[in-house]
């Protein structure tokens, strides 16, 4: 598998430009796609413009100056997605990556405290060993619980430090939603409902402005309100 890209064939979600090079860097398999994520040194170098090349972007990585999700960043090609907690503490630096109105990855300002949590989508439940279960969550964790009280597509708190659940929001009438994929990927809507999908359909969500999308599409981010700092209110 090849570690770089060319340019012209880089996702479209990727808001850097396109013809100043030839190549651009891949990310390693991770817990991101390569359209939800952008290598950890490319976010250093053209989104968060902490550095000016590729080579001082390693440095940084390379003394461990780089935190993403609480978990100190050891690959300059490590995808970093779509809700990550991104903090540089030397530089009292603290983003979230989100999506432009416009489906771009963007990264967006947050407090202090803000960047010790993160939201995560409940993908799927698997039962374990000893009557348990276990959240698969997005960004690749996995928590286990006494008893079944979350719904695939309901997003869930995560407190990085305790790696515990500290609050949760469910996909229901009312949510207030981004949407990830499709044609409005980037949109900030409220859910007015959402129709039970089949074996071979999936369910549709409809928002209170009438347009709609299906269940994968969209990523709870709170009850009414939205509870992580969103890039308008950034600017």
């Amino acid at each position: 598998m090849s570690d770089h890209m060319k340019r012209l064939a880089m996702p479209r979600t990727w808001a850097i430009p396109r013809k100043v090079h030839v190549w651009a860097a891949k990310q390693t398999p991770g817990a991101h796609s390569v359209e939800d994520s952008m290598p950890a040194g490319m976010v250093l170098r053209d989104m968060l413009k902490v550095c000016d090349t590729a080579r001082e972007a390693k440095k940084i990585i390379a003394n461990r100056d780089m935190i993403v999700n609480g978990r100190k960043v050891k690959d300059a090609k490590a995808p970093v997605g779509i809700m990550d907690s991104i903090a540089i503490p030397k530089m009292n630096l603290y983003y979230r990556m989100l999506l432009t109105g416009k489906g771009k990855l963007t990264v967006v300002a947050i407090p202090e405290e803000e960047a010790k949590w993160v939201l995560c989508r409940v993908e799927n439940k698997t039962k374990v060993a000893g009557g348990k279960l276990q959240l698969n969550l997005s960004g690749g964790r996995n928590i286990i619980l006494d008893a079944n009280q979350y719904k695939t597509g309901d997003s869930v708190k995560l407190d990085l430090e305790k790696n515990e659940i500290v609050g949760s929001y469910p996909l229901a009438e009312n949510a207030t939603v981004l949407v990830i994929n499709g044609r409005h990927a980037g949109k900030v809507e409220d859910v007015e409902s959402i129709s039970a999908g089949s074996a071979s359909a999936p369910s549709i969500i409809t928002f209170k402005n009438k347009s709609e999308t299906v269940k994968e599409n969209v990523f709870v981010i709170g009850t009414g309100k939205s509870e992580i700092t969103l890039p308008e209110a950034s600017e």
